[in-house]
């Protein structure tokens, strides 16, 4: 990875290339989301919660039940109606540039090595005038809601540690279903306790937003069916090879 700081005088003739596939990550059972990716991301995949690395709360869209299982892509394609931020952003990043006493601004940057970046094809990053291109402006929107949900995430997880609101869960298939599996390490929202909170907890909840997104986290388990009915195709398919 060679990351720099983007700008339209060192990259002025940079074109990128949107690469999709395992080349570029894309083979992941799960997808970091925020929480201003809720409501699009909710319409596709089933959004359940796990601790990182470092004890913290992190949203995911689950893609798939094994490691390295993407149900929703096949070869470089996403069958999918939206793409996680995390992955559609590609080869760009947001970079924090701090001076010597000045306000930390978050600045776009782009890895040099990534298999989508050149100067011969793809769209181009910035106009013969200097401003950005198309293609730039959109992907500064969708690093702009990724940076933005970042900042929404840990009052949201606060909120919901407050009030006792997240349980640990195991994924699996139906007992009756032909497909056999557990998922652990997960956790979702307790429905029944949400729906048991006093006038005030709520009230603050629906105040700071928190209830809204709560309530699309519970309703993307819906996709859980047409996941695990992705899974099995995906298990037939290999079956009639």
């Amino acid at each position: 990875m060679n990351t720099v700081l983007l700008n339209n005088v060192d990259h002025s003739d940079l074109r990128v290339t949107p690469v999709r596939g395992p080349d570029v990550g894309d083979a992941t059972n799960q997808a970091i989301i925020v929480p201003s990716e809720f409501q699009i991301a909710q319409r596709d995949f089933p959004i359940f919660f796990r601790k990182d690395d470092r004890d913290d709360w992190q949203a995911v869209a689950l893609l798939g039940f094994a490691e390295g299982e993407n149900l929703y892509l096949e070869g470089d394609r996403w069958m999918s109606r939206y793409v996680p931020a995390i992955l559609a952003r590609g080869a760009f990043s947001i970079g924090v540039n701090k001076a010597d006493g000045e306000q930390a601004e978050p600045m776009i940057h782009i890895d040099m090595d990534h298999p989508g970046v050149g100067t011969t094809d793809g769209f181009p990053l910035f106009r013969e005038q200097g401003g950005s291109a198309p293609f730039l402006e959109h992907v500064s929107q969708v690093l702009r809601s990724l940076h933005a949900g970042m900042a929404m995430r840990q009052p949201f997880f606060d909120a919901l540690e407050r009030l006792e609101l997240i349980d640990a869960v195991d994924i699996s298939a139906d007992a009756a279903s032909d497909l056999q599996f557990v998922v652990k390490g997960f956790s979702t929202i307790n429905q029944e306790r949400l729906s048991m909170l006093d006038a005030k907890s709520l009230a603050a909840l629906q105040k700071d937003g928190h209830l809204f997104l709560a309530h699309l986290v519970i309703a993307s388990l819906a996709n859980m069916p047409d996941l695990i009915d992705l899974k099995r195709r995906a298990r037939s398919a290999q079956t009639d090879q």
